[in-house]
């Protein structure tokens, strides 16, 4: 009896260390992104002109560190799924793989930047279409549709792929309890882990995950105002305001909130219909617009173009200035994917158990690109259509001052019945972000905790607190206009750092898994 009673009280007492917030973590990066709001706020042209001589110093002087990143961490993804390291079981000897493919996959796509794929494949052939590096290059037909699968593309995802095998070994196969950055350095720093180094590198990354998600939202905000306001037949002016913008920010978060209230269930399920609606929205596009033949040859020629072109994009930094087209465009997108690496590698690595590095690094890429590909050919190509073959000015709204919002829509109206695509368009956004924002969540809950295992999930109210927090975070920049672009800026700068933590972790896989015990398929469980 006596030592039930103290068998029970030991298990009490591991669960109360196990379930022990970090409380530095959860409220220190909030504090720090509430101040930069209210500098923003009190003088957004003096702080916006400081974080624009940061952020032009980074991509233009720095802009090579990015490139090599970029370059080096692709390489290093394709050397480990092909070596004896692919071989590595995550998990335990004989465990299988917790969801089927199709599940595993829509919740890699889902979970990461869906939101942003879709809405970027809608305009991001348009942000070339004035680029003279673009007219030199051969014109908007040739590489305006190349251009979106190639930052979108092997080296965006790769920073995803590196972290996702790196943080699923850590996590099924050294059996490790503190889901966090810091402890995947432990191989490489050691001790220095549980001291300041470790505590710097768990504060820069929530940091840049809050600012890079409080800014994301501000991609479709202004996309999912007009399109529900031409659904309904609302006034433009009203549209435009802050109080539907924001009733639209609360419907999102809704959505995940409830999602994530039933935990890695409830992510799983909306990913899944997230996925569907993804297919019946392309589908509509590409059989409803009537420009199927154009957008599945453009889209055929531009991955050709894309593979016999990759290594020359991937390494052109324009040492000239002549354009300066790396460091506007191609920079930023790596700095962009590397901010936000900070959440969706552990869950993809979570989801991962039961599969070998080689099958969560070439299923990561295969997933990812599949349905980025697939959105940018379609939706993508369908605009160039327009505009191309059929004369709609899209380029000239942009030219005259009008909005990326006003373009888009002005294409979406070519399609049948523009009110169902616009209605498509607006649940599948929604959809999306709620499942990007459950993902997110879903993690950085866990890193709000001092020990917490693979397989279990944060309590429900720290994830609310999460939820609320993202939420709360755009719906007060809202007021902070001019600030928007600061602190996207600051996602930009955040990612110099990031950038040395994601070596570190590779760097710490790659040594971590050196040794034969590490091939064995389960590994040793490190407590």
């Amino acid at each position: 009896m006596k030592e039930k009673t103290r068998n029970h009280a030991e298990a009490t007492a591991r669960k109360d260390v196990r379930y022990e917030t970090d409380t530095l973590l959860m409220f220190v990066p909030l504090l720090l992104v509430a101040g930069l709001c209210v500098t923003f706020i009190a003088a957004p042209e003096g702080s916006a002109n400081v974080l624009h001589m940061l952020r032009c110093f980074l991509g233009d002087t720095c802009g090579l560190y990015y490139a090599l990143l970029g370059t080096g961490i692709f390489g290093v993804t394709m050397y480990i799924a092909f070596s004896e390291r692919g071989k590595i079981l995550l998990g335990r000897p004989g465990d299988r793989p917790q969801y089927s493919g199709f599940q595993w996959g829509s919740m890699i796509f889902t979970s990461t930047m869906a939101a942003d794929v879709l809405f970027y494949s809608l305009c991001e052939w348009m942000l070339y279409a004035e680029e003279p590096h673009i007219a030199e290059m051969g014109g908007i037909q040739k590489w305006a549709s190349t251009y979106p699968l190639f930052h979108w593309g092997p080296i965006a995802w790769c920073f995803y792929i590196a972290l996702a095998a790196a943080f699923g070994y850590m996590l099924h196969v050294k059996g490790r309890d503190r889901q966090k950055f810091s402890e995947a350095c432990r191989p490489l720093l050691g001790r220095h882990i549980d001291g300041a180094a470790g505590k710097v590198i768990d504060l820069l990354a929530v940091f840049s995950l809050l600012a890079g998600t409080a800014t994301t939202f501000s991609l479709a905000t202004p996309l999912l105002s007009a399109a529900a306001a031409e659904i309904f037949g609302l006034p433009a002016q009203l549209a435009g305001s802050r109080v539907f913008t924001i009733g639209v920010l609360l419907v999102i978060a809704a959505v995940y909130t409830c999602a994530i209230w039933f935990g890695m269930k409830g992510v799983q399920k909306l990913a899944a219909g997230c996925a569907y609606l993804f297919f019946v929205l392309l589908g509509y596009v590409l059989i409803g617009g009537g420009e199927a033949r154009y957008i599945l040859e453009t889209g055929f020629s531009a991955l050709g173009n894309m593979v016999q072109n990759f290594v020359g994009l991937s390494t052109w930094m324009d040492p000239l200035r002549e354009t300066s087209f790396p460091q506007n465009w191609t920079v930023y997108y790596w700095a962009y994917w590397m901010v936000w690496c900070v959440a969706t590698p552990f869950f993809i690595g979570t989801i991962s158990r039961g599969r070998t590095v080689k099958q969560t690094i070439l299923g990561g890429y295969g997933w990812g690109l599949a349905g980025t590909f697939t959105s940018f050919i379609i939706l993508g190509n369908y605009g160039m259509a327009q505009q191309l073959r059929h004369g709609l000015d899209v380029t000239g709204v942009l030219a005259s001052g009008g909005s990326y919002t006003e373009a888009i829509l002005l294409v979406l109206k070519t399609l049948p019945l523009p009110k169902l695509a616009l209605f498509l368009l607006v649940i599948a956004m929604i959809a999306f972000y709620a499942t990007t924002f459950d993902s997110i969540t879903m993690v950085v809950s866990a890193y709000s905790y001092r020990h917490l295992r693979a397989g279990e999930e944060p309590g429900k109210k720290v994830r609310i607190y999460w939820a609320i927090l993202f939420i709360l975070l755009p719906i007060a920049l809202l007021y902070a206009e001019d600030s928007m672009y600061s602190l996207q800026s600051v996602s930009i700068i955040a990612a110099a750092p990031i950038g040395v933590v994601i070596l570190l972790i590779v760097g710490s896989f790659l040594k971590d898994t050196q040794f034969p015990v590490a091939f064995s398929g389960g590994g040793d469980y490190d407590k």
